[in-house]
């Protein structure tokens, strides 16, 4: 059967305008055998992509619209290879180290024993708990603001339910810390710590009632160790009374439920197929309005809602302890320029922290940030014992390395089970 070759050897369609007749006239000479018809495209001739010009692009006046070429032309058609399906598949991003856990607990533990040694140095001069504490609510006020006019965040607008919420949770955190101080005032400082470093078990036992979130039972264990460090590590002048000992235990039960709301709030909504736990305490206000807020706020927003409502309530428990009448002598009498700065850089690192340790209970979780904070206390020891000449017995010494290693304990078994849930949400 006779192949029949197409020439790919054609002429231009030459344009010419006749200018004085002002007409246009499109010449297309012959091709083969003397007929005429449409010019096909030649493969020497390289294709140009809709809106390029040919050379003589000048002498067009008319507009040709890049059709499609019929497969029938000898052009040369390049394979198009596809990629592969996997290729485009969602993977997970590698976390980089400022977002990841680490980083965050790095930053929890300096901002906390910069604030706690400065506290210690700045309440011997400045005595008033309630006065201090509403300064660092106002700098957190003041940050907050700044930080919303310089849009680093866009502070939220709150529905009538919602207010609700933020209102219960800055009246149990003023709470929190009017019961910490006052307790304070009735045991002795190693009591005190060692009664607060039992918060992790609080916060397991209130996770399970309110948010239906068990632990495993290797967390748990690992808890043992840091529970038990701690009180050797503070082991000394072991003193309270009846009242003493029930407001302690009561602060360490609301700085427990505390950190479990503040990761709440920073929790997005739940899915449709959740179900709330049925428990009792969920049907008593106001652990009812609490579970059930997931306002998925970022921490500089919480702050910036909340500061303000903390600055207000601790003015009003200085004024109803009689601080603020001892603040205004203290200021007639004893203040100086020097502890005004004092008092500023002790507000802004406060306003630190607290950025830092809403950031850092969203990462690591409620029952984390407790463990970290009990790690905190032994590292606040040792700070201590360098800075301010401090001796410590061989029990204190044990206490504090098997803290630690209670601690990086229980953040291996953390980062294990992380590890086993993503293998299994992937299929793996």
């Amino acid at each position: 059967m006779p192949t029949i070759v197409l020439s790919s050897k054609t002429e231009e369609a030459k344009l010419s305008t006749e200018r004085h007749s002002g007409r246009l006239s499109l010449n297309a000479p012959s091709t083969n055998n003397g007929k005429t018809g449409l010019k096909r495209p030649s493969s020497k001739e390289p294709l140009r992509a809709p809106g390029s010009h040919s050379p003589n692009h000048k002498l067009r006046a008319f507009h040709a619209e890049p059709y499609l070429l019929s497969p029938g032309y000898d052009v040369p058609i390049k394979p198009v290879s596809l990629p592969s399906p996997t290729s485009h598949s969602i993977s997970s991003p590698k976390t980089s180290f400022t977002d990841s856990r680490s980083f965050w607990l790095i930053l929890y533990f300096f901002f906390n024993l910069g604030l706690t040694l400065y506290n210690k140095g700045v309440l011997v001069r400045f005595p008033f708990p309630y006065t201090l504490t509403a300064i660092h609510a106002l700098f957190g006020s003041l940050g907050a603001a700044i930080l919303a006019h310089f849009r680093v965040f866009t502070p939220p607008k709150l529905r009538g339910n919602e207010t609700t919420v933020l209102l219960v949770f800055s009246v149990l955190y003023s709470i929190n810390i009017v019961v910490s101080n006052v307790s304070l005032q009735l045991v002795t400082v190693p009591f005190h710590q060692v009664v607060r470093s039992t918060t992790p078990i609080f916060t397991i036992v209130f996770s399970a009632l309110l948010l239906g979130k068990s632990s495993s039972r290797w967390r748990i264990i690992a808890l043992i160790p840091v529970i038990v460090g701690v009180g050797l590590a503070t082991y000394g002048d072991y003193y309270f009374t009846r009242w003493g000992l029930i407001l302690t235990l009561l602060g360490t039960v609301l700085a427990a439920l505390k950190t479990i709301f503040t990761n709440v709030l920073q929790s997005p909504p739940p899915s449709l197929t959740h179900t709330s736990p049925k428990s009792f305490l969920t049907n008593i206000y106001p652990f009812s309005v609490l579970t059930k807020a997931r306002l998925s706020l970022k921490s500089l927003a919480l702050l910036s809602l909340l500061s303000p409502l903390a600055f207000v309530q601790c003015m009003i428990l200085a004024y109803l302890t009689g601080e603020l009448d001892r603040v205004r002598i203290y200021s007639q009498q004893e203040m100086t320029g020097t502890k005004l700065m004092a008092l500023a850089l002790n507000g802004c690192i406060a306003f630190g922290l607290n950025v830092v340790s809403f950031s850092a209970n969203k990462k690591v979780g409620a029952l984390g940030i407790t463990v970290a904070a009990n790690v905190k206390q032994v590292l606040t020891i040792l700070c201590a014992v360098l800075m301010f000449n401090l001796t410590i017995t061989a029990l204190n010494s044990m206490g504090i390395v098997l803290t630690l290693l209670g601690g990086a304990w229980y953040a291996r078994v953390e980062y294990v089970e992380k590890q086993q849930q993503q293998a299994r949400n992937q299929g793996i």
